[in-house]
């Protein structure tokens, strides 16, 4: 749902898919990277500037967007002088899947020897690991069982993009 909370860049073409429409939003480096450190408790722009090594000025503008398009919250922390840290959304919180499917393609074609992180529940310290699985079998379903179909919001300019 596009709306005023989740708005899209002013030049998005609104007959997108999906993936399109994401990539729109955090599709470059520099927004996938400010994102997991947001999601690794990194909040502050200095913070930020120091563990990615990024130009002020970059950085400036993928918070904006980040922030513009909600997937980020800018909130204070401090009234004098005013500073504020940046937050995860709703909107941003559900990229996490996104990110460990990422982070788990990483894992097994760049590094044969391990892990270089290890993503756990912090309850029982188990790694955790993002599966696709079918809701009505309750099974894991690998990319080749995977098809697709227009859904509720296709348009007759586009067909439905399988993934």
């Amino acid at each position: 749902m596009v709306s005023k909370q989740n708005p899209l860049p002013a030049d998005h073409d609104l007959d997108a898919c999906s993936i399109e429409a994401t990539l729109d939003v955090i599709g470059d480096r520099w927004s996938l990277l400010i994102l997991r450190d947001v999601f690794r408790g990194i909040h502050r722009f200095s913070e930020l500037v120091d563990d990615l090594g990024i130009a002020r000025n970059l950085l400036t503008d993928r918070l904006n967007r980040l922030v513009g398009t909600g997937v980020l919250a800018k909130v204070p922390y401090q009234e004098r002088p005013l500073r504020h840290e940046y937050r995860l959304t709703e909107k941003g919180a559900d990229l996490s899947p996104a990110l460990i499917s990422l982070m788990q393609w990483g894992d097994r074609w760049y590094h044969a020897d391990g892990p270089p992180t290890v993503l756990v529940h912090s309850t029982c310290d188990t790694p955790v690991r993002h599966e696709v699985r079918c809701d009505a079998c309750d099974t894991h379903v690998p990319p080749t069982q995977i098809r697709s179909r227009a859904g509720d919001g296709h348009t007759t300019t586009r067909e439905a993009s399988a993934v």
